[in-house]
This record gives structure tokens, sequence and C-alpha cells, in this order.
């Protein structure tokens, strides 16, 4: 295996635009929720006339979908990434608008009957029932509880409260109280696996969120410590939570 300096240097160094995590073959793992979003988004996205998708990230989940529909918005609060989804989507033709984390959706009321989101940063429920048409839909994967906090916890340790958050009941209720029938709800814990210290540099570059003060001398003693064991082929296992909801205008 290559040096401390060196797995942490080409990490460092390497694009984190984008939600794509293909940087990570053969250096992480991540089991996948059972229900396959991308493959439910695939079917669900030619059926609908005018369909948005929320927090596109770099638009690669939507690239991914064979056919879409006629009209197919996307928004994305982070400018390189909205740049980087004009430059993936734009010869299908599809519209990139940029929503800052907040603000109200720059869109008429009952505009869309499909309304999808995978990892929203913190959905707006009365903001989505507003453009949906009535009995749209809204598709969505959002991480769930305490979503791979044994990462977060080895830098920062015990975070009791924030563990309470993204609650997926409690997402249900808020949706309902914005006039949305909640027709499926579904969660699940996936198990990961860290090889290198490379691999966990870059995603805590990736998800800013995680450790928000994160950076390589800040928390080198850290690291060192987390190269040490990896290197003496122990992986580091953390899970990540994920909900499946779907929810429908009420007519």
């Amino acid at each position: 295996m290559r040096t401390f300096d060196e797995l942490v240097g080409e990490a460092v160094a390497a694009d984190v635009t984008g939600w794509g995590f293909g940087w990570l073959d053969g250096r992480a793992t991540e089991e996948r929720p059972p229900w396959g979003y991308a493959r439910l988004l695939a079917a669900r996205l030619p059926e609908a006339a005018a369909a948005l998708d929320l927090d596109t990230g770099g638009g690669e989940i939507v690239a991914e979908v064979p056919v879409l529909p006629d009209r197919m918005v996307v928004t994305e609060g982070w400018a390189p990434n909205v740049e980087r989804a004009r430059a993936l989507l734009a010869d299908r033709g599809v519209e990139v608008v940029p929503v800052a984390q907040g603000d109200s959706l720059p869109f008429p009321d009952a505009s869309f009957d499909l309304v999808t989101s995978r990892h929203p940063v913190r959905p707006d429920w009365d903001e989505i029932a507003r453009v949906l048409v009535e009995g749209g839909t809204y598709l969505a994967q959002h991480v769930g509880p305490a979503s791979a906090f044994e990462l977060i916890e080895y830098f920062l340790g015990p975070l009791p409260q924030e563990r309470l958050g993204r609650d997926p009941h409690a997402e249900a209720r808020a949706a309902r109280a914005a006039g949305l029938e909640v027709v499926d709800l579904r969660t699940a814990r996936c198990r990961m696996e860290i090889r290198d210290v490379g691999a966990v540099v870059w995603l805590l570059r990736k998800c800013v969120w995680w450790v928000p003060d994160f950076s390589v001398e800040g928390y080198r003693d850290a690291l060192e410590r987390l190269d040490a064991e990896l290197r003496a082929g122990r992986p580091f296992v953390a899970h990540s939570t994920r909900h499946l909801i779907e929810a429908r205008r009420r007519r």
C-alpha cells in the first residue's frame, strides 16, 4: 500500500463535484437499499408529462434514465454541481435551474405531475405539494437518521441529539401536514466498508456536512490512527441509512 501522505495527497487533489462515487471503486463499498431507486426512477419518469428532480447534484441519477419525459427539470443549489449538471444533461433537453437551499421553487403552482429526489438536503414539503398537480406524485430516496455516524463520530465524538434527525416517520408526518398522502415508506440500513485513508479524506471532502471543519492537518492524528488500523487489514465499518418515500398530492 502507498504511504499515508501519498493516499491523502491523491484524495485532496481529486474532484469531488457531482454525486458520483466512482472514485471510491476498490477503496470502499456500500450496500444498496433493496428497492433499487435508480430502477424505480427509470420506470416512473417516462410515464410523466412533466417531472422535476430536486437537489440533483451533478445530474448523475437523471442521466442514467434512458427515457425522460417531454419536460424534465432539475434544481441544484451548489454552483459547481449546476455547471456539471448542465454539461451532462443539456444535450437531452433537460432544464437545469439553480435554486439556493431554503429558497422557494421558481415554478408556478401545479407545474409537475412527478417530483423526485435522491438524498435531498432538506425537503420543503409545502413547496413540493405546491408544484405538484392534483394526484401528482413525489418519489424520493432520503438519507435516514444517524447515517454513517460511526465515521462521523470517530472524528467528532458522540452526537446524541444529531442522531435523532432525519427520522422517516417525522418526515412522513410533515408530508401529510403539507397536504400529501404518504402511500409508501420503506427503510434500510446498509453496511459500508472503507479500506484506505484516502477514501476517508475524499468522503469528508465530498460530504462536507459530516465533519464541517474537516481538514487533513486539523484531523491528522485521527487520520493516522485510522490509517494504522486499515493497514493492519481491519476495514472501517459504518452503516448508511436510507428511506424510500412516495407521497401523492390529494385531489
